[in-house]
């Protein structure tokens, strides 16, 4: 089945946080990140099939606004195998074995 990644960027750690939990509870998804990307921003990171990302995408977004401000969210489809071996997404390893 595809996977996709889903990430929701927020200013203030308490809004990423309840955009992440929402986010494991609204579908079948995996929290594989979070990045602080300074200044008060920070990403949490989601792995699992499209469908699934697309609703825990919408259902993180939603919370996180209630609780501070939600800078941009987005979906990548089937990332391409290099993104697994660059950054730290979970799949390193299976990447690896993926691409020899």
């Amino acid at each position: 089945m595809p996977e996709a990644l889903g990430m929701i960027e927020s200013r203030g750690f308490a809004a990423t946080v309840e955009a992440a939990d929402a986010m494991v509870k609204a579908a079948k998804v995996e929290l594989v990140s979070y990045e602080k990307t300074g200044g008060g921003y920070v990403t949490a990171v989601v792995r699992g099939d499209v469908a699934a990302v697309k609703a825990a995408v919408d259902a993180g977004v939603r919370n996180a606004e209630k609780v501070g401000e939600v800078v941009a969210s987005h979906i990548i489809a089937r990332p391409h195998l290099n993104i697994d071996l660059v950054l730290p997404l979970g799949r390193t390893e299976e990447a690896e074995a993926e691409l020899g």
